[in-house]
């Protein structure tokens, strides 16, 4: 018989395999068996000096980015507060003064 992990959730010891999930009857959490609980589902998203980002964090511009569809552009050294972190093609969504709503890769911020 093998060994199934206890539910990282509430640590009991009932759990029990259905398919490639992982079931605790008592909490009814399921997880798979290659995720890292103690990371969730969160990602990492680190900026252009490789320091790790988080929401909230306030960051600088490195290089001047053309707004697309637009004639504006953010300029080299602008900050931006209040970041917030997602999973998709550009890893930042923030507001910035002047521009409004706007999506970066962090590839050209870094961590102020």
């Amino acid at each position: 018989m093998s060994e199934l992990p206890n539910c990282p959730q509430c640590s009991s010891s009932y759990s029990y395999q259905d398919g490639g999930l992982l079931i605790c009857p008592e909490c009814a959490h399921e997880w798979t068996t290659d995720s890292n609980e103690a990371a969730g589902s969160d990602f990492i998203v680190k900026d252009a000096n490789g320091n790790l980002l988080q929401d909230g964090d306030t960051i600088t511009v490195i290089k001047d980015l053309k707004v697309k569809g637009s004639s504006l552009v953010v300029k080299v050294g602008t900050k931006v507060k209040n970041i917030r972190l997602v999973d998709s093609d550009h890893n930042i969504d923030c507001k910035i003064d002047g521009i409004g709503a706007m999506k970066l890769k962090s590839e050209f911020v870094k961590k102020a």
